[in-house]
């Protein structure tokens, strides 16, 4: 199953496409968005990628809430399953606990992750660009064995993305 993560995307739709269309170009099935979309076009874009898509809402995105209903967009902490795997996700991490196979996070705009009694904790880092001149983003393959993050980053003014895998072997 593999799974593409994004989060921060603030104002920057462009940014936010053109990392959706590349991580489907690498076979993504699904989008998790950990929040700070902010715009509609930013929810358009993933209703319109093809992918079946979740998000939560961002601390800047309390003029999102009136699109709850059209967009599948929630508040946090969210638990959810996609094919039998469980998930937790947030903006803030403010619920770091290990209570589900996935935790992801966002908001502080750094990439993270780590894999804690069976647990693997992800932030995508940002796809704006605002902290630091990297646009970036992740695409999660989760397999019976294993966790793979390819970890993928790029200057905005580039068109190529870098890519850095990191496994962690899954244990029950």
């Amino acid at each position: 199953m593999k799974i593409a993560v994004l989060s921060d995307s603030h104002r920057e739709s462009t940014l936010t496409k053109e990392a959706i269309d590349m991580l489907k170009s690498k076979g993504a099935k699904y989008i998790i968005h950990a929040g700070d979309l902010e715009i509609r076009e930013n929810l358009e874009i993933l209703k319109n990628s093809g992918l079946i898509n979740i998000s939560v809402f961002g601390n800047n995105d309390y003029n999102l809430y009136q699109y709850q209903n059209e967009f599948n967009i929630h508040k946090e902490p969210y638990y959810f399953k996609i094919k039998g795997e469980t998930f937790k996700l947030m903006h803030l991490p403010f619920y770091l606990a290990p209570d589900t196979s996935v935790v992801i996070s966002g908001h502080t705009h750094i990439f993270e992750h780590s894999y804690l009694n069976g647990t693997l904790f992800l932030n995508p880092g940002e796809i704006c660009a605002r902290e630091k001149p990297l646009s970036e983003c992740v695409l999660l393959t989760i397999e019976d064995d294993k966790y793979t993050i390819e970890y993928n980053k790029r200057d905005p003014k580039k068109q190529t993305w870098d890519t850095e895998t990191i496994e962690y072997e899954r244990t029950k």
